[in-house]
């Protein structure tokens, strides 16, 4: 087979999307202008809640609604190891706390047992226990569950569904079960805006807050060099805001098109001895952030990188995902380490996420796919 090269991700950028964000270059208006605020009504009205509130990033999205739902030092946010480093960093900039949870295998979103067991020996420790719940690739967590358990102990909940836009669980949006939500819009994302986020609420108090804390801490109605409040510059760009508003539009049908992309994975891979994405029946909808394989139970890390390596080599970027928070550098200087979270320590060792994108070619699938089996026979996984 004649040698390909396929990306990990790439962005689907049309030509309406480029008149937008030139109509906006051209009117010289490049920040805090009325996109920005045509996005957030967009994101609003996709996901059914009251108040939006556009951000630089993800991550900002995350570290503004701890901050305005009063997340301190006397805190503590309980959140899954298997997710990106910056659902756990973000209760460090507020002088926090930190406990991971591990997975459940099918899934890998939050073990809700496990997140039980710490939240019951952690009452009384803290003033107030936070849940960071991630809806983990695009897979809503199953919210039913989550709720009784941070109902039956006074958790407030803040979702991470930076991966998850579109996604639903028996017929409701994610992003909107706890106090805020929020998604991001890096370029790997379902839409992207370059560098983006949004925090989505029907809390009108976080919404006000998250509003003067990304424009440096400016109170409502006040002029440009009055502060409320110790803020930062977390707006996001005209730009950057017109590029999502265009995306918005289509957002449902770059979901259905990704959806197709991943039932043709699950086809060209069946007869490979690897475990595919489950889905569970609660998801109503998927909207898929990546595609994430694991390597048959017992492979290790280092044969899972040679098989990386193998595949760059062949043309096809793919990479690990992810490898566990709780174990990287600042948290084992915690106290975290090895076999402290099993479930997550094992899955992590054989995780591989293949090129996916909104308009990847079957061609480019199959391609994947034939190399990835050639993978599996070189390094014995497959007979």
């Amino acid at each position: 087979m004649e040698q390909r090269f396929v990306q990990l991700s790439k962005p689907q950028i049309t030509d309406d999307d480029i008149r937008v964000v030139t109509e906006v270059l051209k009117s010289g208006r490049l920040s805090i202008g009325p996109y920005t605020e045509m996005f957030e009504k967009s994101v609003a009205n996709y996901v059914g809640t009251e108040f939006a509130a556009a951000v630089s990033s993800g991550t900002s999205a995350l570290h503004l609604i701890l901050r305005a739902l009063g997340f301190g030092k006397d805190s503590l946010l309980i959140v899954p190891s298997f997710t990106f480093v910056a659902s756990a960093n973000v209760a460090l900039y507020e002088g926090g706390n930190v406990e991971f949870v591990d997975i459940e295998p099918d899934t890998m979103n939050m073990d809700i047992s496990h997140f039980e067991y710490v939240a019951q020996k952690n009452l009384g420790k803290y003033k107030k226990l936070y849940l960071m719940a991630v809806d983990v690739f695009g897979h809503p967590l199953d919210w039913n569950k989550v709720i009784d358990v941070c109902n039956k102990y006074g958790i407030v909940i803040i979702e991470d569904s930076c991966e998850a836009l579109g996604s639903e669980y028996n017929g409701r949006k994610v992003g909107t079960f706890g106090e805020a939500g929020a998604f991001a819009f890096y370029p790997n994302k379902q839409i992207t805006t370059g560098e983006g986020g949004i925090i989505v609420t029907n809390n009108e108090k976080v919404y006000k807050m998250a509003i003067s804390l990304r424009n440096q801490g400016r109170g409502e109605g006040q002029g440009w060099l009055s502060h409320d409040y110790v803020g930062y510059n977390y707006r996001i760009d005209e730009l950057s805001a017109a590029l999502g508003w265009s995306q918005m539009r289509r957002l449902d049908e770059i979901i259905d098109k990704r959806d197709t992309v991943a039932q043709m994975y699950e086809k060209l891979l069946r007869e490979l001895p690897i475990e595919t994405p489950k889905m569970m029946n609660y998801v109503t909808k998927m909207s898929w952030f990546v595609y994430v394989i694991r390597l048959p139970k017992g492979t290790t890390s280092n044969i899972r990188d040679n098989i990386i390596k193998y595949l760059e080599n062949e043309g096809v970027q793919c990479r690990n995902y992810f490898s566990p928070v709780h174990l990287q550098k600042p948290y084992r200087e915690l106290g975290w380490k090895e076999g402290m979270l099993p479930i997550t320590e094992e899955i992590s060792q054989r995780t591989i996420a293949l090129p996916f994108f909104t308009d990847i070619t079957y061609e480019e699938q199959k391609y994947v796919s034939c190399k990835l089996k050639d993978a599996l026979y070189k390094f014995n996984l497959l007979k």
